[in-house]
């Protein structure tokens, strides 16, 4: 094969990788989405969880990065890769994840277009009675509602939507890629 012939079998190898290990960060996001969605709306999770749950999931999610830069390590690049080959793929599989995790908030709202609202008013509720039990001015109070309607009304712009949802995920894939990469490219780091 020439040279030619063999970059552009890397690179289809790569996509697959990447596209595979994407695919699957965002499969776990648009579950735990509904999951989550639905035990909150039940009221059986309570909101003050939101952030952890959400924030656990990811690095769950996110896990696929590891394991995608160790497949293509492993079986498609003799048991040994750069750096910054593993960032390339880790960040090309976060950022598939973060686009399917705001499909599967677009998807959750289409279904039940009332949960953002309830949720952020949920949200703003707990705030308010932890600021309350802190001691916190009614001026505070009242800016703290103030702030949580304007987010509620800058929600429904859904490029703004979209920005949110991944400015949540795409961060803790940069910080799990490059971990990730940096574990990986030593061979004896958990060989194939």
């Amino acid at each position: 094969m020439s040279g030619n012939t063999l970059d552009t079998f890397g690179e289809n190898i790569m996509r697959k990788v990447v596209i595979t290990f994407g695919l699957i960060a965002g499969a776990i996001m648009i579950l735990a989405i509904f999951v989550s969605g639905t035990l909150i709306e039940r009221e059986i999770l309570p909101i003050a969880w939101i952030e952890v749950t959400g924030y656990t999931t990811m690095l769950i999610a996110l896990s696929m990065v590891f394991f995608g830069i160790k497949s293509y390590r492993d079986k498609h690049s003799n048991g040994s890769i750069t750096f910054w080959k593993g960032v390339q793929i880790g960040v090309l599989i976060s950022l598939i994840g973060s686009v399917m995790y705001f499909a599967g908030g677009e998807l959750y709202n289409a279904v039940n277009p009332n949960f953002f609202p309830k949720v952020m008013q949920r949200f703003s509720e707990h705030q308010i009675t932890n600021m309350k039990a802190k001691g916190a001015s009614d001026d505070e109070i009242i800016k703290k509602n103030e702030e949580m309607a304007q987010v509620l009304v800058m929600f429904k712009n859904p490029l703004i939507r979209f920005a949110v949802f991944v400015m949540e995920m795409f961060p803790v894939g940069i910080v799990v890629t490059l971990v990730s990469a940096g574990l990986l490219r030593k061979r004896e780091m958990l060989p194939a």
